[in-house]
């Protein structure tokens, strides 16, 4: 980036890096290719108008929506013009810089649940046509009386063998599909997930192709009712809608069929495991978990650490010029751990995407052994970094002081997205009971003397002892800290198991057993996601193992994080007296020790990132540093500095004519 008249203080933060800048953001990016692509990718983006962000905290829902479908078409062609394909490098750079101010976000999806449950015949008949936006998808799954529970969706579908049809309605208000992005004003198709009948019986959920509007003039099909839900929080340039569905019928051939098929006759013939239909989910959530969670903190905390070495407040020592406020403790304490946290969960992000791959190839070949994993891996991590990383922006936010409340800091909008994160896609609280009921069959298997999955291998483990460090520093050796969370959700989810089993043998019945112990079973479910968050970023220190300064800077982000996730549950730690009352003071001491040193690269490790100030969309965060001059030059694009004077003229004139006479 150029360095034009850049902040004096952010240049100071700059020079005194302890690790080359360049080198980590290669890391980050996967190498320095990836990062000459995307930086070559960022520049062509920012030199054409038509993706200019800047006054976008002006528009309207209206106008953010119209922005974003212009947008999007624009982007199409111009991925056409430069010769970017759609499953190139080019594609994903341009979604990490202009995603959340696009249209068809959920077009994506429905591309997604296409190749992942659609037959070779089925992809080749609407991919194709999907990926040229000759047609617009969107995932219609979640209910307005249903969402995570797929199960107890009440949308219908009905094999008709006379027309080779499936007929389809939402048989009340609660069925109708509710929330769906694209569905609202844009999609002409969507996947429907519906209850399938054949001859009376039910057979579950399965996904078909509704064609929802017309190709000539965008009316409604026949039997179908839809429209936007209306304003949200957030999110203005999608169009979330609702879908009712009355006798709607689609072709036989529209059921994707990978695993799951009807026959003419209406015989129901299965290719692999129910679970399969929870593919999709699983994808988008290990999507959303790198591309639009972690990136979301990230850019959160460029915008709070750059802006706190510029932003000066008080002294610090009586006499001095007004300190930086990242220098005082108090506002290390609030940001340094959400960077910490940020650098953690972009290597799990790293470690999910492999797991899936290896899962995906697999399921391919028609195994699905490690699908029950994988959807409790992506199930709790998805939980714990949108919890994490949404109270992590928020505090981004707050760390800012009153100028993080105005818009054009770019901070509100991150954080009123990114604390929706933790609703779609999967309900928190679901999710983690979801991974519980995994911890709790794996469980059952260890005592049962069965090999475990490699991520809950532990709960084989007898006994786990107290913890033996003896001084501070005992605290900065990841044995130590992995140790502790891996006995903490060890203690967690068998106690949770003790307490159900012992239900259960008093007579309880298994639901209501598993309900009065699911407080203890969501805590058990993320405290093992905890603890994989933790293992993994230690695991990924190994592999920089010939880069001391990189391994080095890494490794204080990966101890503050540790450290900083046992003092915030410190309770749990301390329950059994794992940890001692001395010990707790050490974890204490070593914790603000980790703050000052990493206050020092704080800046250079934002700046790793490569955010461009375009893509932040900021007036805090630039690289530049100059907050204030672009507050002002902002604030005074604003429309209300330009309209005209009706509101004096009708409200205020007759008021103040008043005071003429007495001033």
């Amino acid at each position: 980036m150029a360095l034009r008249n850049v902040n004096s203080d952010l240049d100071i933060e700059r020079k005194t890096s302890s690790f080359s800048v360049e080198r980590l953001t290669n890391i980050l990016d996967g190498s320095a290719e990836n990062t000459r692509i995307r930086r070559a990718v960022n520049a062509v983006l920012q030199n054409d108008p038509e993706f200019n962000l800047e006054n976008q905290y002006f528009l309207t829902q209206n106008e953010r929506y119209e922005d974003s479908v212009r947008r999007s078409i624009h982007l199409s062609k111009k991925m056409n013009e430069m010769g970017w394909t759609t499953n190139g490098p080019e594609r994903t750079c341009c979604y990490r810089a202009l995603s959340a101010n696009l249209a068809f976000n959920v077009h994506i999806v429905f591309i997604k649940s296409i190749l992942g449950l659609g037959t070779e015949e089925q992809i080749a008949k609407w991919i194709p046509l999907a990926e040229k936006y000759y047609i617009i998808g969107t995932y219609a799954q979640t209910e307005l009386g249903h969402g995570t529970y797929l199960r107890g969706l009440e949308t219908t579908a009905t094999f008709d063998v006379a027309t080779q049809e499936f007929v389809l309605n939402t048989p009340s208000i609660s069925a109708m599909k509710w929330w769906p992005g694209d569905l609202g004003r844009t999609a002409t198709h969507a996947v429907v997930f519906a209850q399938l009948y054949l001859k009376g019986k039910s057979y579950g959920m399965h996904p078909f192709v509704v064609h929802i509007r017309s190709l000539r003039d965008h009316s409604l099909a026949p039997g179908v009712t839809a429209g936007d839900i209306g304003p949200k929080m957030s999110f203005e340039n999608i169009d979330n809608g609702f879908l009712l569905l009355e006798n709607v019928r689609v072709p036989r051939e529209n059921m994707l069929a990978k695993f799951s098929q009807v026959l003419p006759d209406g015989q129901y013939v299965k290719k692999g495991s129910e679970k399969i239909n929870y593919l999709t989910m699983i994808v988008v959530r290990v999507s959303m978990v790198q591309n639009e969670v972690v990136l979301t903190l990230m850019k959160a905390c460029t915008i709070a650490i750059r802006y706190s070495v510029v932003r000066r407040q008080s002294e610090l020592k009586p006499g001095d010029p007004e300190a930086k406020i990242l220098d005082y403790q108090t506002q290390q304490h609030k940001l340094l751990p959400q960077l910490a946290a940020a650098y953690a969960f972009y290597f799990v992000s790293k470690y999910l995407w492999d797991i899936f791959d290896r899962g995906y190839t697999e399921i391919k070949e028609g195994k699905f052994g490690l699908l029950p994993e994988l959807h409790a891996l992506a199930s709790g991590i998805k939980v714990i970094a949108t919890e994490y990383c949404s109270a992590g922006v928020e505090v981004c936010q707050k760390a800012c002081g009153g100028h993080g409340y105005s818009l054009l800091s770019g901070l509100p909008s991150l954080c009123s997205r990114l604390m929706a994160s933790c609703i779609y896609e999967g309900e928190n609280t679901v999710l983690l009971l979801q991974t519980a009921r995994f911890l709790i069959k794996c469980l059952g298997m260890s005592r049962s003397g069965h090999p475990l999955p490699s991520s809950v291998a532990y709960l084989s483990s007898k006994s786990f002892g107290k913890c033996h460090a003896q001084e501070n520093r005992d605290f900065l050796n990841p044995d130590v800290y992995v140790e502790a969370y891996k006995h903490r959700a060890w203690r967690i989810v068998r106690n949770a198991a003790t307490k159900l089993q012992t239900l259960v043998q008093s007579g309880i019945a298994q639901h209501e057993a598993w309900n009065r112990c699911s407080v203890q079973l969501a805590q058990g479910a993320m405290a093992h996601s905890h603890y994989i968050v933790v293992e993994k970023f230690v695991k990924a220190l190994e592999t920089f193992g010939k880069e001391v300064a990189i391994q080095r800077v890494l490794k204080h982000l990966c101890d503050l994080f540790a450290l900083h996730g046992i003092l915030s549950n410190m309770g749990d730690f301390v329950q059994d007296t794992y940890l001692s009352t001395q010990q707790t003071d050490m974890v204490t001491e070593s914790y603000l020790d980790l703050l000052t040193v990493i206050r020092q690269d704080a800046v250079p490790l934002v700046d790793a990132f490569d955010f461009s100030d375009a893509n932040l969309n900021s007036a805090l965060g630039s690289y530049d540093g100059q907050v204030y001059q672009r507050l002002y030059e902002w604030a005074k694009k604003s429309p209300t500095n330009h309209q005209d004077n009706r509101v004096f003229e009708t409200y205020l004139k007759p008021l103040f004519r008043n005071a003429l006479s007495k001033l």
